[in-house]
């Protein structure tokens, strides 16, 4: 017998304000609905409302998954918020949702791993099932980018979006075999030599705010590589490949990348859930949102196979292997 973690609900949350390409140019910035179209996919997004936090869409997230599942707050033995941009220095993110969502046991912190955040959190939710700390735990990706971004950078402040997506996952009995429903494999990278392509230049011990900063061309080409590599290592190591994947379930950072990605993991776009028009570079939040929006359409069904895997600041990467 093994013990697999199994998804058991999942649910989003977006801010009602919906923010069109065409804002950006009524804004005096230099772009066009074009432009962003062409290079990255993306038609829209979510901004957040004034006084709108990051651990408030969290939360509205959070409710949205247990409702799907069918469980309430005390049913959550752990928490994990995977994001950048956390209402406040300390206490964490998660530890208000915790509250938010009337959650008085367990216990709840945060993953920060930019883009990748999402993975990173799911990957150590797994590993607290599988080690019997806990028998079912929520996973928020949550992020507010429009409050770090440099609104006189055209190449970046048109990439990025607001939301939350939630994930709960909890102990089930499997065989042992890649036929098991859950969390089949998982594969973490970092590298921190790379920082200067991707990062934001300020924070607690600079004393200063800072905005979003990026060298497009040198993420572009780490993204690529690095995610159909560890897409394949997750895959490898419990003997499937690309043929075996029902979806691929990307970080939505830009069409692009997810194009790329799929051709060199041999999948055809047909079995990719892509999101990213909607709601642009959500960081951490893109795959949760992804997999709700992903159920809500259909597409994703029990027994599927699913491969996630997302790129960030760090540079950190990684993927996990999902039976839903």
């Amino acid at each position: 017998m093994t013990i697999r973690a199994v998804v058991r609900g999942v649910g989003h949350y977006l801010p009602e304000k919906v923010v069109p390409n065409t804002w950006f140019a009524e804004q005096g910035i230099e772009t066009s609905d074009e432009w962003i179209q062409g290079r990255t996919g993306i038609e829209r997004r979510h901004f957040a409302a004034e006084g709108e936090t990051t651990s408030d869409m969290a939360a509205n997230a959070a409710n949205a998954a247990l409702k799907q599942a069918g469980l309430g707050a005390s049913d959550i033995d752990a928490l994990i918020v995977a994001t950048s941009t956390a209402d406040l220095t300390f206490p964490s993110a998660a530890t208000m949702v915790q509250a938010k969502i009337g959650m008085e046991s367990g216990f709840a912190f945060d993953v920060q791993a930019v883009c990748a955040g999402f993975v990173f959190a799911l990957a150590n939710a797994n590993a607290l099932i599988v080690s019997g700390q806990a028998k079912r735990v929520m996973v928020i990706g949550a992020e507010t980018f429009s409050r770090i971004m440099d609104w006189e950078d055209r190449t970046t402040c048109v990439l990025f979006g607001d939301g939350a997506g939630a994930l709960i996952i909890e102990a089930s009995k499997g065989d042992g075999t890649n036929n098991d429903r859950g969390i089949l494999a998982t594969d973490l990278h970092s590298d921190g030599r790379h920082r200067e392509i991707l990062y934001v230049d300020g924070g607690v011990s600079t004393h200063s705010t800072g905005h979003l900063r990026m060298q497009g061309k040198e993420v572009f080409r780490h993204a690529v590589e690095k995610l159909a590599a560890t897409a394949h290592a997750s895959l490898d190591s419990i003997g499937l490949s690309g043929d075996d994947v029902d979806w691929m379930v990307p970080h939505q950072a830009n069409l692009r990348i997810i194009n790329s990605t799929a051709k060199k993991m041999g999948l055809d776009m047909d079995r990719v859930v892509i999101t990213v028009q909607d709601h642009g570079n959500t960081s951490a939040a893109s795959i949760p949102l992804a997999l709700s929006t992903g159920v809500e359409r259909g597409q994703i069904k029990r027994g599927d196979l699913l491969v996630t895997e997302a790129i960030g600041g760090g540079l950190a990467w990684g993927s996990v292997i999902i039976r839903w």
